[in-house]
């Protein structure tokens, strides 16, 4: 089976989850500069992180596909359960921001982002299983240090804000810093993949 009906399919995933976000914004009751920031601030910011974090994961699943040929059910099936990960991205971010980033809410949020790291994870190992150990995807994303650096990134966060001063929001704090610089590790672009598609999109 060849790819184009997954991608077609998991970029309308992609592209609804992030109109849920943006529809769960609340709209200013006033029209000063200080009523977007007293109602929507905090929005704002979720929404922000959260849609850099979905864009993310569309720019790799995108570069990631386009070393892939064909694909096969199990290759389906972990996509999907990539895709559930995601599509709890909007609830896990109107939580946060309307609880105003409480311990609880930010635990259930790291655990959403630490579970769609894991299910991209799997679903890369399901695809060089499927090509073989010298697959054009094994090649570029190599040991895949950043992939397991995230996922540290993540637990490292969760764990913070559980043990971390559980009567203040210091760990919450310190959980928000975990995943911002998980985003700022992956924004910059990752030529790894990029790279191996060039040498297999020219001719020799």
């Amino acid at each position: 089976m060849r790819t184009s009906r997954l991608e077609a399919f998991s970029d309308g995933v992609l592209a609804i989850i992030i109109t849920i976000m943006v529809l769960e914004l609340r709209v200013p009751e006033g029209h000063d500069l200080s009523d977007l920031v007293h109602t929507t601030g905090v929005g704002l910011l979720a929404y922000l992180l959260s849609f850099v974090y979905v864009g993310i994961y569309w720019n790799g699943h995108h570069h990631m596909f386009h070393l892939v040929r064909r694909v096969n059910g199990g290759i389906l099936w972990a996509n999907l359960a990539l895709l559930f990960c995601l599509s709890l991205v909007p609830f896990t971010t109107t939580w946060v921001s309307e609880s105003r980033f409480e311990q609880t809410p930010v635990v259930i949020y790291g655990l959403n982002l630490l579970s769609a790291a894991i299910a991209y994870l799997v679903l890369q190992t399901v695809i060089i299983r499927q090509q073989g150990p010298e697959s054009p995807l094994r090649q570029a994303v190599g040991t895949d240090r950043k992939g397991k650096i995230s996922i540290a990134f993540d637990v490292a966060g969760i764990l913070s804000a559980l043990t971390i001063d559980r009567s203040g929001q210091v760990g919450v704090w310190i959980a928000l810093a975990c995943f911002v610089l998980i985003v700022i590790m992956w924004v910059v672009p990752d030529r790894r993949i990029a790279r191996v598609v060039r040498q297999y999109e020219t001719p020799d």
